[in-house]
């Protein structure tokens, strides 16, 4: 087997790995942002092949661990792996990858369950497995250092929320209130909007995008902070820099 091949591996045996589906894939697309902004996380991957022996290749939908940037599979497991169940899914299998993940040190196993009532189900070596619905948090210690609500690895807006709540974190601000906070303390109106522009820098380039002359100029451009408050959450989920541009001179 080649890096690349649509297959696993279980104690030598090839399983074939089929395509995701439009849901699974929108899905994983909302949970992957959630735990790539966590300000513990340094990488996440998607479909990352771990190989914890020769005999063994396991790809999570969603991975957190130390993942080298360098081609080939990683060695070892992922502290946090998370799977999409979905229409179609081998539950045998997916017994089996549990606890090939398990045993081979993946701390924390969560197994969205895309059909019926959406649920997560949390797997931990040595402990029971149990299920979390939406309106509760799963939790990852040592791993995350924020809890995750249930149907922000799976709602698209419920994910956004936690995205920017993160991004945040990682500029050293608690939450958007926060940023409010202290923008007014500085001078109310004035202050709150000299506020608001440092977040929404602080969000872009948390992300990796930097905010250049022309974006510092059109914040500048924006008094009220009643124009600049959508605009935080929206540099935490811009696509790119024209985006984040159009919305500025909107």
């Amino acid at each position: 087997m080649r890096p690349g091949d649509p297959y696993e591996l279980s104690q030598g045996h090839a399983i074939r790995c089929l395509p995701t589906g439009g849901r699974g894939a929108k899905a994983s697309s909302a949970g992957a942002s959630v735990l790539a902004s966590d300000p513990a996380v340094e990488s996440m991957g998607l479909d990352t092949g771990y190989s914890p022996s020769p005999d063994t290749l396991r790809a999570p939908d969603l991975s957190v661990g130390d993942i080298p940037d360098q081609p080939g599979w990683v060695a070892g497991a992922p502290a946090l792996a998370v799977e999409y169940a979905d229409t179609g899914q081998d539950e045998k299998d997916l017994a089996v990858k549990i606890q090939e993940l398990l045993g081979a040190g993946t701390r924390y196993v969560w197994v969205v369950r895309m059909t019926g009532l959406r649920r997560v189900e949390v797997h931990e070596a040595g402990k029971k497995m149990r299920i979390a619905h939406a309106g509760e948090e799963l939790r990852a210690p040592g791993v995350l250092a924020n809890p995750v609500p249930v149907e922000a690895l799976y709602d698209r807006k419920a994910a956004q929320e936690v995205v920017l709540r993160n991004l945040l974190q990682r500029q050293g601000y608690a939450s958007l209130e926060a940023v409010q906070a202290e923008g007014e303390a500085l001078g109310r109106i004035e202050g709150e909007a000299q506020g608001l522009r440092e977040a929404i820098v602080a969000v872009l380039e948390a992300r990796g995008l930097a905010a250049g002359d022309d974006v510092r100029a059109a914040l500048a451009s924006i008094e009220d902070p009643a124009i600049l408050r959508p605009l935080v959450p929206r540099a935490a989920t811009a696509a790119s820099m024209d985006e984040v541009l159009a919305a500025l001179r909107g």
